[in-house]
């Protein structure tokens, strides 16, 4: 019997004379978070070493999936990486953003893994592009065969921060975010924030709204951070150009990341429901899907933010200074406090009902305490949100808060 398996038999149970038996195993989940500049620089070693459950030598193949505008980017870089190592490459681009993030999308990917024949256990998939794209070819990828490894190399900032260190897969069904899915980490993560210099600035604000999520629920330190240097490293797209924006990059990738990690790592399957990493994500997952394209998902995360911020004021969690913090450092990022889409009638109680269902029959409500801190409830009323969304369409219109922008071409698959 394996180690970490409990296997016991029952004989004459009170329903009869039938034999039963439970069964009980613990699966091992080990996976790699590699942080490296200049992944795709021929003498850089990253991808050939930096995860020792998946090394690439010479004569090795790969099936790579990649967002097809960053292959428009990087794919010729990518491809003379790997080519100059001796790795044969088949390059699949795919469209990947959050309007395509269907069930065609997997089945595209399932087609491109059957076509290449993948070794399931020695082949594992490369998923190159923002967090669409990396959940797409995760769901599928624990899908095929009932699984079959892959990577991650995020090419966004909330690739890097949220959707590339985690465990979660999905696409959306109807108007459900992520409703099909599943659990299935990747064997590794390699992040490079130099992919990032391509972005449009819209898309870096989007990851900087998972980061300040962090930073309001875990850690005033990493807020202060972003008040002070948020719209510099924005606008020098996290790379570093002098010396005080690189450390002030790093240290606000990595402590989110941080933070992050410490938060699943004890609960990456979710049976805790109580989980402060949903800050955010009790409203944005409708406001989203109601409102694409207008809204990419980190500005409907902060704005759910915005929408919590101001319900944790009338409760008196926060006070009118420290929301007055809060939104200035979400304008300061480029991101918006607003959505008509919130004005729509029940819509906010059908978002909160929905993750009640969610939530196994409770609400489980990440509030912010101040700014670094939180709490859970679970008795916020239809009225209350009202009154939130009364109180924030003020604050964010009074003000002449931007709206969301328009969609920028360029990288995309956020």
């Amino acid at each position: 019997m394996r180690s970490g398996t409990v296997f016991t038999q029952g004989l004459r149970q009170a329903v009869g004379e039938s034999p039963a038996w439970t069964v009980e195993a613990v699966r091992q989940v080990r996976y790699h978070v590699v942080s490296s500049v200049g992944l795709f620089t021929p003498d850089n070693p990253a991808l050939l070493t930096g995860c020792p459950d998946a090394p690439l030598r010479p004569g090795d193949r790969r099936l790579i999936i990649v967002d097809q505008n960053v292959d428009a980017l990087h794919g010729d870089a990518m491809r003379a990486y790997f080519a100059a190592h001796g790795v044969d490459v088949t390059v699949v681009p795919l469209h990947a953003e959050e309007t395509v993030k269907q069930w065609d999308a997997v089945e595209a990917v399932v087609d491109a893994m059957n076509s290449f024949g993948i070794d399931r256990r020695r082949e594992p998939v490369l998923a190159v592009g923002g967090g669409v794209l990396t959940d797409v070819v995760g769901f599928a990828a624990s899908l095929y065969r009932r699984g079959t490894p892959y990577i991650r190399i995020p090419t966004t900032l909330i690739g890097l921060v949220d959707a590339g260190v985690g465990v979660k897969t999905g696409v959306n069904y109807q108007l459900g975010k992520n409703r099909l899915g599943t659990y299935a980490p990747a064997t590794a993560t390699f992040l490079d924030r130099s992919l990032l210099s391509t972005l449009p600035l819209r898309h870096i604000g989007n990851g900087l709204a998972e980061i300040l999520k962090m930073a309001l629920i875990r850690s005033n330190d990493l807020f202060r951070l972003l008040e002070s240097h948020g719209a510099a490293v924005r606008a020098d797209r996290m790379q570093g150009s002098t010396g005080e924006l690189a450390r002030a990059a790093d240290a606000i990738i990595a402590e989110s990341i941080h933070l992050m990690l410490e938060e699943l790592q004890p609960n990456l399957w979710e049976s805790a429901l109580e989980r402060c990493v949903d800050y955010g994500h009790t409203f944005s997952p409708t406001l989203e899907m109601h409102a694409l394209p207008e809204l990419l998902h980190g500005e409907a995360v902060v704005i759910d933010m915005a929408l919590t911020t101001a319900l944790g004021t009338l409760r008196g969690d926060l006070t009118e200074a420290e929301a007055d913090r809060v939104y200035a450092v979400i304008r300061s990022l480029g991101l918006p406090l607003w959505t008509d889409v919130l004005e729509r009638p029940g819509l906010l109680e059908d978002a909160l009902r929905d993750t009640v269902r969610h939530r196994d029959g409770q609400q489980r409500l990440p509030l912010p305490v101040g700014i670094g801190r939180h709490r859970f409830v679970n008795d916020v009323t239809p009225a209350e949100l009202r009154a939130a969304a009364g109180l924030l369409r003020g604050r964010a219109l009074g003000a002449a808060a931007p709206a969301a922008p328009a969609l920028v071409a360029g990288q995309v698959g956020v």
